[in-house]
């Protein structure tokens, strides 16, 4: 077997509290990585993967954090990802890079929001992967509630691995149902990994499962489903191949279950990431675009003697210069190599390599194809692509959410600024979710991010890390702008200055367009124009033009969405016409249209899920509807009760106090971007004069 062979990148995602940190401790324990095991919350240093003082004292994982392990001769490069919607380019920029991954599922919650979330962003990037049913000793642990979720919810095709042997403070252990043996942990770690024969109690349900799985792999293995009609005995390692094609497809997600804190099940999920989830090799190949002629697509081979291509997805700024976390997708990087920024041309010298395992790190002299790894003191962007000489490729960026919400903060002494400034730049390399703007007319500095708690993290890290004190604003919600109707534009530019001048004449029209798909661009430029009545090589400047007027709309100055300009007709004149001619044009041309088109604001709506007590549930749904909420629908989970909403996000500021007070500490809520929707004109005019104001 070959290096690549053995190698398995992955990621471990999932809704908030579900485990992952906890499960990729066990992974890290029972692979010798470590040889004490830590718990995210309580005593001790912490879990491994969240080495930041905040994670420890929150208890919660605000970055990603890469490691890697040896399993059964099988080498892991591990990902463990937030839970917190709030980090969520965490997970999107670890996915992007990734060839696998672990959905973790609670038992007894199942499909969670953020597990929506999490399943569109490995669709997005086309992952393969496992599920893992946790926490099976709570109460009310359901695993075939959780399967049904992943399949109604989630559209996925899941199929049970496994069944438990017994549940909640029963729960002993899972039966494989490939070989219809019991596994049990013993030890006072659950390190010993001891199978016996089925308990007689299971084995009718054991059967029943198995035909199941049997049926459901049949699909992708025409040989093993004339087996299964005939009557035929089915092997085991025709089970496992027919698995593996089902979940190399995307079409199929083995589930599988066990306690992470209770050290059951975890060595089994391991055999399974071994067992299914692809190499390098047999992921589906990166696809490049050559740089000057993005209309090619170039094929990525995972081959260490193919010229190098490789991503930066991930930025650290430290003390001793910058981190940055690569994926090699072709060819070998070395310690010494002299390699170029396709972005920028700018060539190189890789002076360290290493190795991660959370905030430690190894020296290695060289990496190949397939591995993941961060080069040390090499100054670039995330999502940068790193080439040798003689390769001009660029990998496809990722995809990076909408800030919705804003703080204004001002150093309390003067002579601050400088550190702030610092620490302003450093977060905004690291973090694209992470936005900072100087608002003109204050002069006051805005920093924009995806929550509250995305934002209060970054305040007390500069605080902590940079001694800065900090005079923080209330936040503030960031509306867009649209037009509420179709309106037309026919604009012509002409200046004469003596010598050549500028011309150029744009016709066409804007219209709205749905705005509440987060995964697909806001605006659109659509050329209608035939005849050369603009030659082709003007089109691009008007489109730019066209995007340089959506920067701020005339309302309130928020930026514009939901817009399609149709761009039909124009004049141009043989001497005075030019880019900058056409793209003058288009941004009036613009600013005319959306005045005539009746602007609207628009407002940042939330998906907001509570679980609370059924005697607060009362309270609940009032709160949410006094607070413009819209109820969604409620579903209960033993004696919980599960309330989903809609809910402006001006109205969800401070909601976490009023919870706890409202439900004696007992209810738990979370929250994520949603679309963005009309604001009610009472509201618009509102923020309209707060706006004027504030210019």
């Amino acid at each position: 077997m070959s290096e690549l062979d053995i190698t398995r990148n992955i990621g471990i995602s999932a809704h908030i509290d579900s485990g992952k940190t906890t499960l990729t401790e066990r992974i890290l324990y029972y692979s010798g990585k470590i040889h004490k095991i830590e718990e995210v919350r309580g005593g001790g240093d912490g879990a491994t993967m969240d080495f930041m003082d905040l994670e420890k004292e929150k208890g919660i994982t605000i970055t990603s954090a890469a490691t890697t392990v040896y399993w059964n001769d099988h080498r892991i490069n591990i990902i463990d990802t937030p839970g917190h919607v709030d980090f969520t380019v965490e997970v999107e920029r670890s996915l992007r890079v990734l060839d696998g991954a672990i959905l973790v599922l609670c038992s007894v919650a199942g499909v969670q929001s953020q597990s929506i979330t999490v399943d569109r962003q490995m669709k997005r990037y086309g992952v393969p992967r496992l599920a893992f049913i946790n926490k099976m000793d709570r109460v009310g642990a359901d695993p075939f509630k959780g399967i049904k979720d992943l399949q109604m919810k989630l559209g996925l095709n899941p199929i049970a691995m496994q069944i438990p042997i017994g549940a909640e403070a029963d729960f002993q252990g899972v039966v494989d149902l490939i070989t219809q043996k019991a596994i049990y942990n013993r030890g006072t770690q659950g390190e010993e990994v001891v199978v016996e024969d089925c308990p007689d109690e299971l084995k009718g349900l054991a059967e029943e499962k198995r035909m199941e799985l049997l049926e459901a792999i049949s699909m992708f293995d025409d040989e093993l489903m004339a087996n299964l009609v005939e009557g035929k005995d089915i092997g085991v390692e025709e089970i496992h191949a027919a698995t593996l094609k089902g979940v190399r497809s995307l079409k199929l997600v083995p589930v599988f279950m066990g306690t992470a804190f209770k050290n059951t099940g975890v060595q089994p999920l391991i055999d399974a990431i071994c067992r299914y989830l692809p190499s390098p090799i047999d992921a589906e190949p990166m696809v490049a675009k050559e740089v000057g002629h993005e209309e090619h697509n170039v094929p990525l081979e995972p081959d260490p003697g193919k010229p190098l291509v490789c991503m930066a997805f991930k930025i650290q700024d430290e003390e001793f210069g910058q981190l940055t976390h690569t994926r090699i997708y072709q060819g070998t990087l070395r310690k010494g190599d002299t390699i170029i920024n396709s972005r920028t041309g700018q060539k190189i010298r890789v002076s360290r390599l290493v190795r991660m395992h959370a905030n430690n790190r190894e020296n290695i002299a060289e990496a190949f194809a397939g591995d993941i790894i961060a080069m040390v003191g090499v100054d670039c962007a995330s999502g940068d692509t790193f080439c040798h000489a003689g390769v001009n490729l660029t990998c496809e960026s990722m995809f990076i959410p909408t800030s919705v919400i804003s703080y204004s903060i001002i150093p309390t002494e003067n002579t601050q600024a400088d550190k702030l400034g610092k620490a302003l730049t450093r977060f905004i390399k690291e973090d694209p979710t992470f936005h900072v703007r100087t608002d003109e007319e204050s002069g006051e500095t805005v920093v924009s991010g995806m929550g509250e708690l995305h934002l209060d993290v970054y305040i007390e890290r500069i605080q902590r890390e940079y001694a800065v004190a900090l005079k923080v604003s209330p936040p503030q919600v960031n509306y867009r702008e649209a037009v509420s109707r179709k309106a037309d534009f026919n604009y012509m530019h002409r200046k004469q200055t003596g010598g050549a001048g500028q011309f150029a004449v744009v016709v066409g029209d804007i219209e709205p367009i749905p705005f509440d798909n987060t995964d697909e661009e806001d605006f659109e430029f659509v050329d209608y124009v035939r005849g050369g009545n603009i030659p082709q090589e003007y089109i691009a400047s008007c489109e730019k033009g066209f995007r340089d007027a959506i920067v701020e709309g005339p309302l309130a100055k928020f930026p514009l969405t939901g817009i399609r300009v149709n761009l039909r007709d124009g004049k141009h004149h043989e001497v005075d016409s030019s880019d900058l001619a056409f793209r003058v044009a288009s941004r009036m041309a613009m600013r005319e249209a959306v005045s005539k088109g009746k602007p609207c604001l628009l407002e940042p709506i939330m998906k907001v899920e509570v679980e609370t007590p059924e005697e607060f549930q009362g309270n609940v749904v009032g709160d949410l509807s006094s607070r413009r909420g819209i109820i969604q629908g409620m579903e209960t989970r033993e004696e919980v009760y599960v309330i989903h909403a809609t809910v402006p996000l001006a109205e969800m500021f401070g909601y976490a106090t009023a919870l706890r007070s409202s439900t004696a500490g007992k209810a738990t809520y979370s929250m994520e971007f949603n679309k963005y929707a009309p604001l009610p004109k009472m509201f618009e005019d509102e923020v309209v004069a707060q706006q004027a104001k504030r210019s």
